[in-house]
């Protein structure tokens, strides 16, 4: 009996402490239901001072105690002829370099981002002011991308002189970006170009055909759907979809033609890529240098500035990348036991 008792009364412990996580977990849920979700933020911090700390890291780690004190007293008397010419008068003539990184996916959701970021920059910048955009893309959905290059139109057509930077790859709608830019530059195995229009579906008619399952598309319009994922296609259908890929490669070629018109269009526009160097060649790109090296020469004479714009998640949001995170380590732990088991 008294086994009884004990094991009963565990019981209901356990099924207290349930029911009590239950409930937190229920009222953290419901809370974070009602929390609309965060707005943006835009933040601007400094490159320049970023480089210069690295510098000075650098220097402290190599340099001699007596060579370490001659480099302070040449900084310092650096800073001192800048003050004597008037430190107002030095910060009126020293050109701003705001830089924006995009790192583009198939649905160019960044481009939300973008937008507060370019307008951001042209609410502050000045004449003498530039624009560096990181860029990172293999394209994407066409409207998407043709929003994206509007944005950065809008720094040409406010006349800030707008270089891109393509350290990894800028294809497809990514070159469509990359094209509107005074200067593009390239890392020598950047993968560049890749002018053409893609466009492919799957099609499961002869499996429903083949399992006695009908389907039905309504339509009114002659070439309201061109092809189906689930009807049977005709070759009517077929040429009309292909003619509209035409002219969708015809805008991009425009488009392009319009911003780098020193482009052969018939080598060009054939939906190939090439590497960095392939690119110099062919005048894709106008020079062969990471971003990496440009701040750095930049940093000698300009005020170099990130700007970015990040959206505030809700609990509800964190609360799902901190479950995916665990069940991701958990998944990980889980794979490498089972490549070497115990």
């Amino acid at each position: 009996m008294e086994f009884l008792y004990e094991y009963g009364l565990f019981a209901a412990k356990a099924a207290t402490l349930v029911v009590a996580l239950l409930l937190a977990v229920g009222g953290v849920i419901g809370l974070a239901s009602r929390q609309k979700a965060g707005k943006g933020e835009l933040e601007i911090s400094s490159i320049s001072e970023r480089l210069d700390e690295l510098k000075l890291h650098a220097s402290q780690l190599i340099l001699s105690k007596d060579e370490w004190k001659k480099q302070e007293k040449a900084d310092k008397k650096q800073k001192k002829a800048e003050q004597k010419k008037g430190k107002e008068e030095t910060e009126k003539h020293q050109a701003n370099l705001f830089v924006v990184d995009f790192k583009g996916s198939m649905d160019a959701h960044e481009v939300d981002a973008l937008r507060e970021e370019i307008t951001a920059i042209l609410c502050i910048a000045k004449p003498e002011d530039e624009v560096l955009v990181r860029l990172e893309s293999g394209g994407g959905v066409v409207h998407g991308y043709g929003l994206a290059a509007s944005q950065l139109q809008r720094l040409r057509d406010a006349n800030i002189r707008l270089t891109v930077a393509v350290d990894k790859v800028a294809a497809s709608g990514g070159y469509m970006m990359a094209c509107v830019a005074d200067k593009v530059i390239a890392s020598k195995f950047a993968i560049i170009g890749s002018i053409g229009v893609i466009a492919q579906l799957p099609n499961f008619n002869k499996l429903l055909k083949k399992h006695d399952i009908d389907w039905e598309q309504h339509t009114a319009g002659q070439f309201k759907r061109t092809l189906t994922v689930f009807g049977e296609n005709n070759d009517e259908g077929r040429q009309k979809f292909r003619e509209e890929l035409e002219e969708v490669h015809k805008l991009f070629k425009s488009f392009v033609q319009e911003h780098r018109s020193e482009l052969d269009l018939n080598k060009v526009a054939t939906g190939e890529y090439w590497y960095g160097s392939q690119a110099l060649a062919l005048k894709l790109v106008d020079e062969l240098q990471t971003s990496d090296d440009l701040l750095l020469k930049a940093n000698q004479d300009k005020k170099i500035f990130q700007v970015k714009y990040t959206q505030k998640k809700n609990l509800m949001e964190k609360l799902g990348k901190s479950a995916g995170i665990a069940l991701e380590s958990t998944l990980g732990k889980l794979w490498q036991k089972s490549q070497h088991p115990l």
